[in-house]
């Protein structure tokens, strides 16, 4: 079998002696889709963090394309990106300006071509000139995914991608993802609250709560596990009861 694009094998992370991943392993393959969700605090976004390279864990084995992100970090980031709707771009430099930054550290062939491709497609033609501080917090949002598509990844890695998006453009960004999916077969690993969004999206879903994964499957796999109609009533369950 091929091996996996990502994967973390039985990794464990602690702060100040509080656990926030105990013992956690999933793999991703080319061209899927993984839903890494639960409440608050289950340890979603300390699971990308790791894989991107940002903290490493106290235990437990990393691998991104084959490659530990902490042993071959600029071989690892010329070929996977990241976006958050939490994170954000310098506020003095236009939208245009960030992106061709970023074009020139990836190296991107034609950036012009990139990033007139991306802006229209994002909705954000109209906003090339505009500083970056002075965008709505979707607009950001948008940016923040045009950044993280310019390198043609093999590998991204969304933390709410679409928080802070009325529904039309949440939805072109989903279709946008499909479409990334679909003609490149990109790999995501994808963390979100909207579960109809997940179940839109995703391949297959994990639940964590506090650090541990307790469900792993399709969309409809966990509902019947939790015997839920909704990947929400699971969700809710899963927050209100701490189900194991």
């Amino acid at each position: 079998m091929p091996e996996p694009r990502v994967a973390l094998d039985g990794v464990e992370m602690s702060f100040d002696g509080v656990r926030a991943l105990d013992g956690f392993s999933f793999a991703a393959g080319a061209g899927e889709i993984v839903g890494l969700l639960g409440p608050n605090g289950a340890g979603k976004t300390t699971a990308l963090h790791i894989l991107l390279g940002f903290l490493k864990p106290t235990k437990g084995e990393v691998r991104v394309l084959g490659m530990s992100p902490f042993e071959r970090r600029y071989d690892v980031y010329a070929r996977v990106n990241f976006t958050s709707a939490y994170v954000q771009l310098p506020f003095n430099l236009t939208v245009e300006r960030n992106l061709r930054i970023f074009a020139e550290l990836y190296n991107v062939p034609e950036p012009e071509k990139k990033i007139s491709a991306l802006v229209e497609r994002l909705g954000l033609g109209a906003l090339r000139k505009a500083k970056t501080g002075a965008l709505s917090s979707g607009e950001q949002t948008r940016l923040n995914l045009a950044k993280s598509l310019l390198n043609d990844p093999e590998v991204i890695f969304l933390d709410e991608p679409t928080a802070s998006l009325d529904p039309d453009i949440a939805d072109r960004v989903r279709e946008l993802l499909k479409a990334e999916r679909k003609e490149r077969g990109v790999t995501m690993v994808y963390t979100s609250h909207n579960m109809a969004e997940v179940e839109a999206l995703c391949d297959r879903v994990i639940f964590l709560n506090k650090g541990r994964k307790i469900a792993e499957g399709t969309p409809a796999e966990i509902r019947a596990k939790f015997g839920q109609e909704t990947l929400e009533g699971v969700f809710l369950k899963v927050s209100r009861e701490g189900a194991e």
